[in-house]
């Protein structure tokens, strides 16, 4: 700073006693002009003084005018440390443009989120580059509303167990459905777990994105996946062990066939289906049952892909699955079209990570 600026910012801190509210505020004013005016930026005794004196003009100042100074403030490279948080945690509409673009640090960052309100959340949820530190607690604190607003800023920072937060939320509330899926940085594994809670136009997209997937990505997705996975599907059923130890023998014999699968299911012999569906596909048991309790035929057509079944045995299942429902065969038809469309190389990369539910271990049965 130059001796010229020092004078007068000394002099103006002087003036700053003047009782005229009108004065004052051009007093902030031209104070503010001499901030910005500073070559490279104020030194740290300079800095000190600029606080003081733009911090006890700008507290005693309406909201228009703090407004129009946390405008300023949010562009300067540094800035006075006391003012910016004074700033960010004054109303919105003063607050917004320090908490969006201003040189906030990080621990005064991570204060706001755990202290302010949604509206404050909001802003700092849209920072360029917002940290990781910053969003966990915007993770904790903020409702559904913010965090679609920081899934929507790529450039945000988020960890692994924020995400994983932010997935067992969206579960909840369709309205975050398509701003998790569209999420770059979001684990593919997580992607994966939406699967079965979006509606047909997002699960296309989880398709898609797995297709896209790097090798590499995948295995560590693979590596850091959810340990809880099993646990949260519920209890196996009470003729698991001995449909299990059938399937095993016919396996054994050679017997499970195609035919015998479809025979199971017209029969009715509902687990014994599942488990040699989960055997023949490399599927955990719970998501075999999830894609039949719910009628999920698209998720089917994704085992069957996988598991190379053809199609008229997809089309065998799915009428049975369909049953009584009403045209049932229309429907059929139109899983059978997607069934032919669907990548085999997308069904086995899905499948993927529904098979890691297996790795975690089956819960006991009822």
């Amino acid at each position: 700073m130059t001796g010229l600026t020092d004078s007068k910012l000394h002099h103006l801190i002087a003036l700053a006693a003047e009782p005229s509210s009108a004065r004052r505020r051009e007093l902030l004013r031209e104070v503010t002009d001499l901030f910005f005016m500073a070559e490279d930026g104020p030194g740290a005794s300079e800095m000190a003084l600029f606080d003081d004196v733009l911090s006890q003009l700008a507290g005693e100042m309406e909201e228009a005018v703090r407004a129009e100074l946390s405008q300023r403030m949010a562009a300067a490279t540094v800035a006075p440390r006391r003012l910016l948080t004074s700033l960010a945690s004054d109303t919105i509409a003063v607050a917004e443009p320090v908490l969006v673009g201003a040189a906030l640090p990080e621990d005064v960052q991570v204060h706001l989120a755990m202290t302010k309100g949604e509206d404050h959340l909001r802003a700092l949820s849209r920072r360029q580059g917002v940290s990781e530190n910053v969003t966990s607690a915007i993770v904790q604190r903020g409702d559904d509303q913010t965090l679609g607003v920081l899934l929507a800023n790529q450039s945000a920072q988020i960890s692994r167990q924020a995400h994983e937060t932010i997935v067992d939320r969206a579960q909840a509330n369709p309205d975050l459905h398509e701003a998790v899926i569209d999420r770059h940085s979001l684990p593919v594994d997580l992607l994966n777990e939406m699967y079965f809670v979006v509606e047909a136009q997002l699960r296309d997209r989880i398709l898609e994105k797995n297709s896209e997937a790097d090798p590499a990505d995948l295995e560590a997705a693979l590596t850091a996946g959810r340990k809880q996975m099993a646990s949260r599907d519920g209890v196996l059923p009470r003729d698991y062990d001995a449909a299990e130890a059938a399937i095993n023998a016919m396996r054994a014999r050679g017997e499970i066939t195609p035919q015998s699968l479809a025979g199971m299911l017209r029969n009715r012999e509902t687990t014994k289906f599942l488990v040699a569906l989960s055997a023949l596909a490399d599927v955990d048991f719970h998501t075999a049952r999830r894609i039949l309790e719910r009628k999920e035929l698209d998720a089917l057509a994704i085992v069957c892909r996988a598991a190379d079944f053809d199609r008229a045995l997809f089309l065998t299942f799915a009428i049975l699955i369909l049953d009584k429902q009403a045209d049932a065969m229309g429907r059929a038809r139109q899983y059978g079209e997607l069934y032919a469309e669907l990548p085999k190389d997308a069904a086995l990369r899905t499948i993927r990570f529904w098979r890691m539910r297996r790795q975690t271990g089956d819960v006991a049965a009822a």
